[in-house]
């Protein structure tokens, strides 16, 4: 009797522990908090309108917080990029200014070649800092940027590097490390080469990631005109002037690239990127460009789902010195959507349906999926929020016996 009882009680030990796992091994994330609806909010049953027609080669609007394309054309098509290429040629600067290796007051000499390649006697656009005489580097950087100056990014770069050429050796570098997989450059200006080139997504990458790291150096593509001796030239991004929430970032033009523009705008908590390039003029490119900013402030929105190390559901662990292990992402989790949709969110969990300490803080175990309408619009990879060392032996045997019966 004493026997049966024993093996009965076991039998229950073990269907509790079962019950508890079989609940344990899909749980559900988190759901995000809903959010308000703003006055902008769409209603459920209208649709969003396409995107508006746009004249050039390539086209798109992204947003800047999730890297999100909301609409676009020929965006990994090959361009030439222009003037555009001077926020690469600004981005190294900045990271190099960060690393320590130069300094805003560092003196930069415009040389000859550089005056010559890219100064007043070109057709190109110039800066005007005197030929064989030096100028502050924040200062080169800030005619190279506002006046889009040829000669200024040619000195800034033999500054830099020792030649345009090693420079662009460095520009590749960077590229490659935002994930510019489309891109390649020859020069620190953008005039025309025969394997200079980029996309219209590289380039939204490049002005998202200029804002991102480098806010200070990206500012500079806010001010409106510069002057260099007696030389005053305007910037000639003139959305700057038609729209008070366009902070940047860079034209670009030559007969082989048409009329281009990479505009930014932030409207609230929000930052879109625009690119239009191959346009047909000045005023096109920047029609069009305020249009698509427009149309992405007015339908979509971005929301954080779940902020870094929040706990988006708890998990069963075996043989471990805890029972349950708290799950989460490492980076924010953020989604841009169509306004009025953020309801309709459907978030899922993928994780093994058994988890064996030791589990270590960070450690991936899933995935968690959010889905609209049938489709996935974001993801991120479930991490462990602590660590789980390994229980004691006799836990260990004990879990082991459990797993085996559960697995029967």
């Amino acid at each position: 009797m004493k026997a049966h009882a024993v093996r009965v009680a076991l039998f229950a030990a073990v269907s509790v522990a079962t019950l508890g796992l079989a609940f344990a091994q899909d749980p559900a994330p988190a759901t995000p908090a809903p959010a308000a609806a703003g006055p902008g909010a769409l209603s459920d049953e209208l649709p969003v309108p396409d995107a508006p027609s746009i004249t050039g080669t390539a086209w798109l609007v992204m947003d800047h917080a999730t890297g999100q394309v909301l609409a676009g054309e020929n965006v990994d098509e090959r361009v030439e990029p222009a003037s555009i290429t001077k926020v690469m040629t600004s981005y190294v600067i900045a990271a190099e200014m960060a690393a320590g290796k130069i300094s805003a007051d560092d003196d930069v000499m415009m040389t000859v070649n550089a005056w010559r390649t890219g100064g007043a006697g070109t057709d190109g656009s110039y800066s005007g800092f005197e030929v064989n005489k030096t100028a502050k580097l924040i200062e080169m950087e800030k005619g190279m940027t506002v006046q889009s100056g040829n000669d200024a990014a040619i000195a800034l770069a033999e500054h830099i590097a020792g030649s345009e050429e090693a420079f662009a050796s460095l520009m590749n570098a960077y590229a490659a490390r935002l994930g510019m997989k489309d891109t390649n450059f020859q020069n620190a200006t953008g005039l025309s080469a025969p394997e200079h080139y980029s996309t219209a997504r590289d380039l939204a990458k490049l002005g998202s990631a200029m804002a991102r790291d480098f806010p200070e150096h990206y500012a500079y593509n806010a001010i409106k005109e510069y002057t260099v001796g007696p030389i005053t030239q305007r910037n000639r991004n003139v959305l700057l002037w038609r729209d008070q929430s366009v902070d940047g970032i860079k034209t670009g033009h030559h007969s082989g690239a048409g009329y281009c523009l990479m505009a930014s705008a932030k409207r609230g908590d929000q930052r879109l990127v625009s690119v239009v390039m191959g346009s047909t003029s000045e005023a096109q490119r920047a029609t069009d460009s305020q249009a698509l900013l427009n149309w992405g402030f007015r339908f979509y929105e971005t929301h954080q789902l779940y902020a870094a190390e929040e706990v988006v559901a708890t998990q069963k662990v075996w043989k471990g010195q805890a029972n349950e292990i708290s799950l989460g992402v490492a980076e924010p989790l953020l989604v841009s959507m169509q306004r009025g949709k953020y309801s309709k969110l459907q978030p899922s969990m993928d994780v093994p349906r058994t988890l064996v300490a030791p589990l270590e803080k960070g450690q991936a175990v899933g995935k968690v999926r959010v889905m609209l309408d049938g489709k996935l619009v974001a993801e991120a990879p479930l991490v462990a929020l602590e660590a789980v060392p390994e229980a004691g032996f006799f836990k260990r045997l004990w879990h082991e016996l459990l797993m085996w019966w559960q697995s029967l």
